[in-house]
């Protein structure tokens, strides 16, 4: 039987990039990740005066060298590529740095490779255009990822930044929520994932009968 097809991101889903060790670097603060509700880390904690200097800092940076894997995530996606056909669907471009984008479409392909060698490289799609991809199921932190997709299952993986998204939101989007705490996000999923799995098996077993 041929699998189904799985979009996954990465940023805030597999792992936590150096993107805050770097903003702390450079202002020498001590934020952790969940001091914060805003997507965009850098520009709650940097002046705009100061966001040029930033962006100089981080030349040449490689974020993913260090980068912080969520708790599970490298066992639940091994278990889920058993039945799932995975995609890494993942953004590299930085808005503010598109000459130098390039250096981040290397540094993330290296740590996926090294990361999950279970997925093939020829997996691995690198767009912001998310939208124009078709799967059985796609998992993603932001919810305006999800917008046009032709998508059977869609889930939000728990961040810093959508834990205020209401529930009227998610159900008008189609988007089902993998918990509020990203620390037990990937046990989330695979519950979800395992559960629909389930009632899939069953209602084709009554079929047959």
């Amino acid at each position: 039987m041929e699998k189904k097809k799985l979009l996954l991101d990465c940023d805030e889903v597999i792992c936590f990039s150096g993107f805050l060790e770097a903003v702390n670097e450079f202002m020498w603060t001590n934020y952790v990740i969940d001091d914060f509700t805003d997507y965009y880390i850098d520009e709650a904690v940097i002046p705009p005066e100061r966001m040029a200097e930033f962006n100089k800092f981080l030349n040449g940076r490689n974020m993913y060298e260090n980068a912080h894997i969520l708790p599970g995530a490298i066992e639940k996606i091994k278990r889920l590529s058993e039945e799932y056909d995975i995609y890494i669907l993942s953004s590299c471009v930085n808005p503010f740095d598109i000459k130098g984008s390039g250096r981040m479409f290397a540094d993330k392909y290296n740590f996926l490779i090294e990361n999950l060698p279970f997925i093939k490289p020829g997996n691995f799609i690198f767009t912001s255009a998310k939208h124009l991809f078709k799967a059985d199921v796609k998992i993603d932190d932001r919810l305006p990822n999800f917008e046009g997709d032709e998508v059977e299952v869609k889930i939000l993986f728990p961040s810093y930044h959508n834990k205020d998204i209401t529930d009227e939101e998610l159900a008008t989007a189609g988007v089902v929520r993998a918990g509020y705490d990203w620390r037990t996000g990937w046990d989330n999923v695979l519950e979800i994932l395992l559960s629909l799995n389930d009632n899939r098996d069953e209602s084709l077993s009554r079929r047959s009968l």
